[in-house]
């Protein structure tokens, strides 16, 4: 067996969805004895994933199962492990800096 991450896409839907798309990227641990495998076994996780419930506004809200957007074999799994990567070009790094420090902070309050 190996152990895959995937990336499962769902799109939330407010009320009568008049509000901009939303769309929810989940990182999936799975394990499985082969990429294909691992893709069915993703599906499987994210059609029993949807979901339909009242906001605090009595809105019915909708978690709808988009798809299986990646699928990545880990060669290792150990402390550190890199689980997945995405290279982001910003268009003004001091911005994206500050806003990764920002969000970093948030997580030190909390931990």
């Amino acid at each position: 067996m190996n152990w895959y991450v995937a990336k499962l896409i769902f799109q939330i839907v407010s009320g009568e969805g008049k509000h901009n798309p939303q769309f929810d990227e989940q990182l999936r641990l799975i394990s499985a004895a082969s990429e294909q495998e691992a893709y069915q076994k993703a599906r499987t996780i994210g059609q029993n994933s949807e979901d339909n419930f009242l906001n605090n506004a009595h809105q019915q809200v909708k978690w709808q199962f988009i798809d299986v957007a990646e699928i990545n074999v880990l060669t290792e799994l150990g402390d550190g492990t890199e689980l997945y990567y995405q290279i982001h070009e910003a268009e003004n790094a001091d911005l994206y800096i500050a806003w990764a420090h920002h969000k970093s902070s948030l997580l030190a309050v909390t931990a």
